[in-house]
């Protein structure tokens, strides 16, 4: 028998096997780099603001407390909504309206001066020319009016204009051309003087620089201002559709409104729905008959107005180039001639001839377009000097082609009996006429710029108390769930 000896150690005990993992607690190892498996999923990421607050209004909706929390604010939106898109299109009216009267027009107007003040200075220049030494003061004094009308009216039309516009450069031209002129003007006048016949030359060149630069651009002028007018009419008048279709459904959605409250408490009435509905209905209406009215007033005010002030003022421009090339004829004693077919002319008169007939034509219409006696009237005697003018006129070129050239003048310049009695009292006539179109556009147009008047500012305020009176209607109905 063997016999172990006690050491003192403890015993040795058997190894335990390990275990297996439990499926509950998995022990996670990264993978190593390279081996391709797919990187953990990110947490999820939480829900925006805006996701949850369409949930919470969602679940509000399901309730009728939340259900008229929301009709409140929509109505109220479409309310406010409706009175500003009613003051924004209302104030673009109102100032498209003011700037017919008071800017647009009135430029017209001066840039239509500038043409005449032009043309009639060189009318002028050429009556005096042909006096010779004994030019009237009355002649001198014309001429000098008509020159510093034309400078002022340019002044003035180049404050009003759009810097860096077509109209500032046409300005711009004319103030250089200006004391251009004048300066042939007076060369023209001091060789006529001291009997130079070089002075007669300097004095066509002078009207070939008007003729051919000034009035050209004065003409460029006045129909960039008309653009400018047209362009401020097409903005005064369109109906405003999107405000009145606003304000309709806005009625239309005030009338829901009341209707489901009726169905469903059974009260014929809710004040602040009725508010909310009166103040929508009041701006509906004041929008649409203000508008109507102010759109009636300015188109009277172009039809009967603006119309007739073009074809006015176009008429007297005729009548001035008429006068201008009639004592031009005299002044020339043929050395402008024009080919017409076969036949050889004189150029001024030639010219005469047609703006004559530019005239009759211009009278004519002028005439269609007058609406009462108080604007025919003068324009009626304007035909009678234009036909009368043509008769001494045909005397006169009788006497100049026969070798009568004093008589011939006597005929257009003469004191008594002559052409320029017949241009005189045509162009006063049409400057009545002109007067009297001035005065209806006025009105008409101040009546249409008035009616728009409190339209922008009324709607804002009133779409403001009706947006009120929506929500404390509303709330009115919320209370009875409190």
């Amino acid at each position: 028998m063997t016999h172990t000896p006690n050491t003192g150690a403890p015993p040795t005990l058997p190894a335990i096997p390990p275990q297996p993992s439990s499926p509950a607690a998995p022990t996670t190892t990264p993978a190593p780099a390279g081996t391709g498996t797919s990187p953990p999923a990110p947490p999820a990421r939480r829900r925006t603001a805006f996701a949850e607050g369409a949930d919470q209004l969602r679940h509000a909706a399901t309730t009728e407390p939340g259900r008229l929390r929301v009709i409140g604010a929509v109505l109220a939106a479409l309310v406010v909504t409706f009175g500003a898109v009613t003051a924004w299109q209302m104030t673009d009216r109102a100032a498209a309206a003011d700037a017919v009267l008071t800017s647009s027009q009135p430029l017209t107007s001066d840039a239509a001066d500038i043409y005449r003040s032009l043309a009639d200075a060189n009318t002028a220049a050429s009556s005096g020319f042909l006096a010779g030494g004994q030019e009237s003061a009355a002649t001198r004094d014309r001429y000098e009016r008509d020159i510093a009308t034309a400078a002022s009216k340019l002044v003035n039309a180049a404050a009003n204009a759009a810097p860096g516009s077509a109209s500032t450069a046409t300005i711009t031209k004319l103030n250089r051309l200006l004391p251009e002129y004048k300066g042939l003007v007076e060369r023209a006048r001091t060789y006529n003087r001291q009997g130079y016949p070089v002075g007669g030359a300097y004095l066509r060149y002078a009207n070939e620089k008007m003729q051919r630069e000034m009035l050209p651009a004065a003409q460029d002028l006045y129909t960039m201002e008309n653009e400018r007018l047209r362009e401020d009419y097409a903005d005064s008048t369109p109906y405003p559709w999107p405000s009145i279709a606003l304000g309709l459904a806005t009625l239309a959605a005030l009338a829901w409104v009341q209707r489901r409250t009726y169905l469903r408490t059974n009260r014929v009435l809710n004040h602040g729905l009725v508010a909310a509905t009166t103040a929508t209905t009041v701006v509906l209406l004041w929008l649409t008959a203000g508008h109507a009215l102010s759109r009636s007033h300015l188109d009277d005010s172009y039809d009967h107005g603006v119309r007739s002030l073009a074809v006015l003022h176009d008429a007297r421009i005729a009548s001035l180039k008429a006068r201008g090339n009639e004592n031009l004829t005299l002044v020339a004693r043929g050395a402008e001639t024009v080919k017409v077919g076969d036949t050889t002319l004189d150029a001024y008169d030639h010219d005469f001839t047609r703006d004559i007939d530019t005239l009759a034509k211009g009278l004519a219409h002028a005439r269609r377009l007058a609406d009462d006696d108080t604007g025919a009237k003068p324009v009626t005697a304007a035909l009678g000097n234009m036909t009368e003018w043509k008769k001494r006129h045909a005397a006169a070129r009788e006497q100049d082609e026969n070798g009568n050239y004093q008589q011939a003048l006597d005929m257009v310049i003469g004191a008594k009996g002559a052409t320029g009695e017949c241009f005189d009292a045509v162009d006063k006539n049409l400057a009545t006429a002109l007067e009297h179109e001035e005065a209806e556009f006025a009105t008409a147009a101040g009546d249409g710029r008035d009616a728009l008047t409190g339209l922008p500012t009324g709607a804002a305020v009133l779409a403001v108390l009706g947006a009120t009176g929506a929500v404390l209607g509303i709330g009115r109905r919320l209370s009875e769930y409190r």
